[in-house]
């Protein structure tokens, strides 16, 4: 076999990101295999960075990429019966509308700097690529991106609605793309990092129709990178990581936010602990350096002991520039995510015990989310197939850790198919029973389907295969909404 021939094979996933996907309205998906299960009764939605170049400009990281909304719907009432139907649409940013117009990149993103002399760079805004995440709420869906407002769109057409301050967001206050939803009383809880010398941590406690009814503000040190956080029962938690903007050469634009994005293990990682009632601050503490973008769950156990998981790496260079590399097709840097475990002594931060869960690089845990904040047994993991090169592939498999019995079940896929990140459905006819989605692009036939899991048997083959009628990129996150009765 020849090097080249070698690079197409380890590489399969990159053809998804060559040409920017078409859009395409309300479209029935044709069933490939299996059945669609009559309980799975709502709709996937899932967000990503879909754009990565225009007119032969690259994006500088894949985080730039113009998101794009796909929403898969099942046995939606508007629809009239059970055959599924997806739609797929790019988020109609300002920053987006601005380039389709110009047809070429005239803002600078998190890993890219805006064209033009050193005035426009200074006074051109960043661009809100709204690609990381979706929040469904009962009248609208959000699409999030951490560094400004979320966008609001309409949950049936994916029609921009424009920008959603959620009737207490500032302008200057950002709303993260991980919230956190109380399942027991359908409060919904997000936070955002005010920038500065000496930087503010916002936290957002909103009803379940998304208005904030309540804040919080904790003063952090510099500029900190936080993606994610946790809600563990009655405790919000955040671990910042010791990863500092240089806020100089950022403003500046002499360098990216990416680039200017330093590591410093000296500094460790801090624990704040907040109570979720009142989002005032109960414990800081510090303890040695890694980084995490993601975190699986959090919860109080029997013995008031705080219980988190999440992914975690040695630190945070590694997973940044494979992340970057991403966009151009062909990566080389092998980030090694590990499924860790942690216990928490609440009222001091202090850590009782932390251990690996896994040894095999994984990311984007994810749970029921009936069980956020609760003792959940299970979660499901992207995670790579066994032998292969971690720097050159994307992730090949997805999979169940049980917690219970500690052991790991992952599906059977083809070497030549690419999973996104496994989405829980609970069963409307029988609640104990739930169902895991996914987006696979097929490098092979240059294609994607929408699959769907067993829960129990991941193992197994799907349910059902659904065709859908464009490729879609690999994505980020995404979420499933319960049909309403």
């Amino acid at each position: 076999m020849t090097l080249k021939n070698r690079s197409i094979e380890t590489s399969g996933w990159s053809k998804a990101l060559e040409l920017a996907p078409s859009e395409f309205p309300l479209t029935p998906l044709p069933i490939i295999s299996g059945i669609v299960p009559p309980g799975l009764k709502g709709t996937l939605y899932r967000n990503g960075p879909a754009r990565l170049s225009r007119n032969g400009q690259k994006v500088g990281h894949w985080f730039d990429g113009d998101g794009a909304i796909l929403a898969v719907h099942f046995n939606s009432s508007v629809l009239g019966g059970q055959e599924p139907h997806a739609i797929y649409r790019y988020v109609q940013t300002a920053e987006y509308q601005a380039e389709t117009q110009k047809g070429k990149y005239i803002f600078g993103a998190y890993g890219t700097n805006p064209p033009g002399n050193l005035w426009d760079k200074l006074t051109k805004p960043v661009k809100n690529a709204a690609n990381t995440s979706v929040l469904a709420l009962p009248d609208r869906l959000l699409a999030l991106w951490e560094g400004g407002h979320p966008y609001c769109l309409n949950l049936q057409t994916l029609e921009t609605l424009g920008l959603e301050n959620l009737e207490g967001l500032e302008n200057h206050q950002s709303y993260s793309a991980h919230p956190k939803i109380d399942s027991i009383t359908g409060d919904i809880y997000n936070f955002g990092v005010t920038p500065g010398i000496n930087s503010s941590l916002n936290i957002y406690r909103s009803n379940s129709r998304g208005k904030i009814q309540q804040k919080g503000l904790i003063p952090i040190s510099g500029m900190p990178l936080i993606h994610d956080f946790v809600l563990a029962g009655p405790y919000l938690i955040f671990f910042i990581s010791p990863v500092r903007l240089q806020l100089l050469p950022a403003l500046t634009k002499i360098k990216t936010f990416s680039d200017a994005l330093t590591w410093q293990p000296e500094l460790g990682t801090q624990i704040l602990i907040c109570d979720s009632s009142s989002l005032q601050l109960i414990s800081r503490q510090e303890t040695e350096p890694w980084f995490q973008w993601h975190f699986g769950n959090g919860y109080l156990d029997k013995d008031d002991t705080v219980v988190v998981t999440l992914v975690r790496y040695a630190d945070f260079d590694q997973t940044n520039n494979y992340l970057q590399e991403v966009a151009s097709g062909q990566t080389h840097t092998a980030p090694q995510g590990i499924f860790w475990q942690i216990n928490l002594e609440p009222l001091s931060g202090r850590i009782i015990d932390s251990y690996k869960l896994l040894d095999i690089p994984c990311e984007f845990p994810t749970l029921a989310s009936a069980e956020i904040g609760n003792s959940s047994r299970f979660t499901y993991l992207s995670v790579h197939k066994p032998g292969v090169d971690i720097s050159k592939e994307m992730f090949g498999a997805i999979a169940r850790f049980d917690h219970k019995t500690n052991t790991l079940t992952t599906t059977n896929l083809s070497s030549h198919c690419y999973p996104m990140e496994p989405i829980y459905a609970a069963d409307t006819e029988y609640p104990q029973k739930g169902w895991i989605l996914t987006v696979i692009f097929d490098s092979q036939y240059n294609r994607s389907e929408v699959w769907i899991f067993d829960a129990s048997h991941l193992d197994a083959e799907p349910v059902c295969r659904l065709a859908l009628p464009e490729v879609i990129p690999m994505g980020f996150h995404g979420t499933w909404r319960n049909k309403e009765k």
